[in-house]
């Protein structure tokens, strides 16, 4: 199995757009994930049904036993996050504050307060019209977005590892939601734009993924917007060695596209689509090369 993450060093550059693309274009069975689980949007393009959802726990939350607790007010005042808040005569644990520390356990002089599992989020297991696509929901305020990645990218493993491709939509940013979905990836593709700030991130997050050695490639979305910038990151690839994949223009039809909740190759002919098409051609020539390697 081939596993490609497509990621962008910021939000906005069409990172999703391009991966919806990708999953009609790419040939042979595969199995897709979302690991975008603090905004998934991969489902607004794929149409997915859902087969199953399952909850997801995260890391364990303190609980105080009002049966027990003597009301002292010790694990208040020992509480660095404020997640212990007064009700009346007696405390109770806020569990989007708490960070699961557990020192409220330890000072507790009546045992009152235990650590106990929480629901932080929920996977879907869904049907698609080109495979099965595991996403996921992590509840608003709950962090640990990261072990959440983990556990979407398990499920279609588990559930699908023998399709040819594992195409994964991933988060942007250069965090613990980014480095679990590299993790055990064959290759990355790097979606960025034409402007400052595309360059400065698509340059950490380049930096991040080479501490996992998958191979990089690079595509310029909206390359046309600013063509002496999408010089300076052609540039920049070649100096680093990277292969740079595709250039797709700025088109109308995209925008048209994702309203529609379809992909773009999907809606017409037009300069993007036709650009993603060469895309994914060359990246599926360099893929297949490198797996008979």
């Amino acid at each position: 199995m081939i596993r490609l993450a497509v990621i962008s060093g910021k939000g906005g550059t069409g990172k999703t757009m391009v991966t919806a693309a990708l999953s009609r274009l790419l040939k042979g069975s595969l199995v897709l994930a979302d690991c975008d689980v603090d905004a998934a949007n991969l489902e607004l393009v794929e149409d997915p049904r859902i087969l199953s959802i399952e909850p997801f726990m995260g890391m364990k939350s303190a609980v105080i036993d009002p049966s027990l607790c003597v009301g002292c007010g010790v694990c208040e005042a020992h509480c660095r996050f404020g997640a212990v808040e007064r009700d009346m005569d007696a405390f109770r644990i806020n569990p989007l504050r708490c960070e699961g520390c557990a020192v409220c356990t330890a000072v507790c002089p009546s045992a009152a307060v235990s650590m106990q599992p929480r629901q932080t989020g929920e996977i879907k297991y869904s049907e698609t019209t080109r495979g099965h696509l595991v996403h996921a929901r992590l509840i608003p305020g709950a962090g640990n977005s990261g072990l959440l990645v983990h556990a979407v990218k398990k499920t279609a493993m588990e559930q699908d590892g023998s399709c040819d491709l594992f195409l994964i939509d991933g988060p942007p940013g250069t965090g613990c939601p980014l480095i679990s979905t590299v993790s055990g990836v064959n290759a990355v593709l790097v979606v960025t734009e034409p402007s400052i700030s595309g360059l400065h991130d698509l340059k950490r997050v380049v930096a991040v993924c080479r501490q996992f050695r998958p191979r990089i490639f690079v595509a310029i979305n909206r390359f046309d917007l600013d063509m002496a910038l999408a010089g300076e990151i052609e540039v920049w690839c070649r100096t680093e060695n990277i292969p740079l994949v595709g250039k797709i223009p700025f088109d109308p039809a995209v925008i048209a596209s994702v309203r529609a909740g379809v992909p773009v190759t999907d809606a017409r002919v037009s300069p993007a689509a036709q650009a993603i098409q060469i895309l994914a051609a060359y990246l599926e020539q360099e893929l297949k090369q490198h797996d008979n390697k």
